[in-house]
């Protein structure tokens, strides 16, 4: 997988995790542990893409 493949996987998965981030935000019943977790993975591939742009 070249570097470009690999930055766009990981767009598309934080894009993912933002619109789920959204939907729970509209469901009372998200489970506040659950919302942290997407949250600290949505963080984790925006530092990521943020490394790979800067030293690709």
């Amino acid at each position: 997988m070249s570097i470009r493949e690999h930055l766009t996987e990981l767009e598309r998965r934080h894009a993912t995790i933002e619109r789920e981030l959204e939907t729970a935000k509209h469901h009372p019943s998200m489970d506040e542990i659950e919302l942290g977790n997407l949250k600290r993975q949505k963080l984790k591939l925006k530092d990521e893409i943020s490394r790979i742009r800067v030293t690709g």
